[in-house]
């Protein structure tokens, strides 16, 4: 096999003839399932690790890294690593787009993945893993609220019974009902604004991916928040952090296995799932997360904690469910 002919193969499995071509439906749901299971799994285990990072527990001896370090060279090597493989893939034309969709592009990676990222792995810093993804994993009633004001969506009785259940899911899972429990308010106001972020970044690429081929959304997305991150933390402020070649290496391997990994896999199973299906099976990161979290953090949840997280999923997959069937 000619270099020419294996370039192409990743892109061709993934559905794609050209980076520009639109993504088609194929047979055989259960490879899409798989597939996208393996990619909740890769974002489940992240927040573990993230969280094995922010403790100091990962690197011995180390200091641990925080939340902008992480989110910063995270959304940096995605980007260098993805628009590396596109150019000796397609060369330039790999990158053309219109201006005004680099610039909502960029708008969708500075707003919606650059906060959603940093105020999520705060939220892991300062409370568990189980309240910063259950609590973020309320974005699908945001976008639902959001799309029913504009009257894009029908407010059914089912989708209204949807809203309610997460927000009940999500004050059982946070111990609101629990008087010995401390919340920590930092924590849970981050996990709220990570899920308006990943609610903005879902509302604003999908348009995008309608006209472009979603590797090209996803790096003009992480340009413009690196671009923000490199305002905020400039390069010379990361050099300071003095970080040693193996905290180097674990960050580089974190955002392969956190963002690039698992995405891929994503987009190779809408090949074979259609969007509503596929985000419903993504409900699965929650539950990787706080297994993993259990295991390797051992952090505990209470019997009523766990219907919470048990709650807001079945109230996520609920209004996914109506949202695909119109009304």
């Amino acid at each position: 096999m000619t270099r020419s002919n294996w370039t192409r193969c990743l892109p061709t499995e993934l559905g794609e003839s050209e980076v520009s071509g639109p993504v088609v439906a194929q047979t055989h749901p259960w490879r899409g399932y798989l597939f996208v299971a393996i990619a909740t799994l890769g974002w489940g285990a992240a927040a573990t690790f993230g969280k094995l990072v922010f403790s100091g527990q990962l690197l011995a001896g180390q200091p641990a890294i925080s939340p902008l370090v992480l989110t910063q060279t995270r959304v940096t090597f995605s980007f260098v690593l993805l628009a590396l493989f596109l150019l000796l893939r397609d060369g330039w034309s790999a990158f053309r787009i219109s201006r005004r969709d680099l610039l909502a592009c960029m708008a969708v990676g500075a707003l919606g993945l650059g906060i959603s990222a940093f105020f999520y792995y705060v939220a892991i810093q300062k409370t568990t893993v189980g309240v910063a993804i259950t609590v973020q994993y309320t974005a699908p009633v945001w976008v639902l609220t959001w799309m029913t004001l504009r009257g894009k969506e029908k407010a059914t009785g089912a989708r209204i019974a949807a809203v309610c259940l997460a927000l009940l899911g999500v004050a059982m899972t946070i111990g609101l009902f629990y008087g010995d429990i401390r919340l920590n308010t930092w924590g849970v106001a981050s996990a709220i604004i990570a899920s308006f972020g990943f609610s903005f970044y879902n509302i604003g690429a999908r348009e995008l991916i309608t006209r472009n081929h979603p590797f090209k959304v996803m790096t003009c997305a992480l340009l413009g928040a690196m671009l923000v991150w490199l305002l905020i933390n400039p390069p010379w402020r990361l050099v300071q952090q003095h970080l040693s070649a193996e905290e180097w290496g674990v960050l580089f391997l974190f955002a392969c296995g956190s963002m690039l990994v698992p995405f891929a896999f994503y987009f190779m199973g809408l090949k074979y799932l259609d969007p509503t299906r596929a985000v419903v099976t993504s409900c699965l990161e929650p539950v990787f997360a706080i297994l993993l979290a259990g295991i390797f953090v051992h952090e505990t949840l209470r019997p009523l904690q766990i219907a919470g997280v048990m709650t807001v999923l079945a109230a996520t997959m609920m209004v996914q469910v109506q949202s695909g069937s119109k009304g």
